[in-house]
């Protein structure tokens, strides 16, 4: 069974507190090459945090940011083999090795699908876009998200959906509080997110619609390789082919969305039914049954 097989010995809940200290320490410790790039003076004092990251050229700027997430990867090692004593796989999958056939299909639908989206926006609503493609800036984002992405994708999916996941179902004795209380951590940590700040609080509720739907795929699939494909395809579209002067992480992508930010009930409805859709379709496909054993049952009788 993935993340609580009976072989495994889960340890009590303040061994994965810890374990996540440890990661944050890592993960900070990946952040220490961006302090040498950011201005050793303020242009004002209002000057905003990201306002102060963006005065790093974009590529450059893009690739110190995820750089951090390949420092915590011996983190995750660390935790998962020395402090809980487990095999690595208990965390990612309950196949005997990684299922890369799951993960290519995942990663190749909502490729397509994000893709159809992105692009078909700029088509309804071309006065909203400007094209920003400059060959060697993005040729040089290509190689570093193509390198990067998928593995700040993973570390998310391996920490929030693999180990915080078996931490809160060990403690909880319940499938049910691991999907929520995992999923609600991931998606609320978007809060800070200046697109958060520039559409209102209400769009927390596409990350949180999108957590609960790659939750609910690691449950019933037992194990992240969909998510891992899924996660990873979001993003790659996103960074290559999506910017604004709002998000999170401006690139030298495709299109550049020069539009005032809005977010109303269309957005909340696109998420509500494609998100459904995706897992829907994984469903179909991996012929997944017992959804109630398998969601909200006890994890130890």
């Amino acid at each position: 069974m993935f993340l609580w097989d009976k072989s495994y010995k889960l340890y009590n809940f303040w061994y994965y507190i810890l374990g996540s200290f440890i990661l944050i320490l890592f993960s900070t410790l990946g952040q220490i090459p961006l302090l040498f790039f950011l201005p050793t003076e303020l242009p004002s004092p209002e000057t905003s945090s990201m306002e102060i990251l963006n005065t790093i050229p974009s590529n450059l700027r893009f690739f110190l940011v995820l750089i951090s997430f390949v420092a915590v990867l011996p983190g995750i090692w660390l935790v998962v083999k020395k402090l809980h004593d487990l095999p690595l796989m208990s965390i990612i999958s309950s196949r005997k090795k990684l299922d890369f056939g799951r993960i290519l299909f995942s990663f190749s639908l909502w490729g397509i699908v994000a893709s159809f989206l992105i692009i078909s926006g700029y088509f309804i609503s071309p006065e909203n876009y400007e094209i920003n493609f400059k060959l060697k800036e993005f040729l040089i984002l290509f190689i570093i998200a193509i390198l990067l992405v998928p593995i700040q994708t993973s570390v998310e999916e391996i920490v929030f959906r693999g180990y915080l996941m078996q931490g809160f179902g060990n403690w909880f004795n319940s499938r049910l509080m691991a999907l929520i209380l995992s999923c609600s951590v991931f998606g609320l940590l978007h809060i800070v997110n200046p697109e958060v700040t520039k559409l209102g609080y209400g769009f927390i509720f596409v990350y949180l619609i999108g957590s609960f739907a790659m939750g609910i795929t690691v449950l019933m699939d037992k194990g992240l390789e969909l998510a891992l494909g899924w996660h990873a395809a979001n993003n790659l579209v996103i960074f290559l082919l999506y910017t604004s002067e709002w998000s999170v992480l401006q690139t030298e992508a495709v299109f550049k969305d020069i539009s005032d930010p809005s977010f109303g009930l269309l957005d909340i409805f696109l998420g509500s039914l494609i998100y459904p859709v995706i897992v829907y379709v994984f469903a179909r496909k991996y012929s997944w049954n017992n959804w109630n054993e398998k969601l909200i049952s006890r994890i130890r009788n």
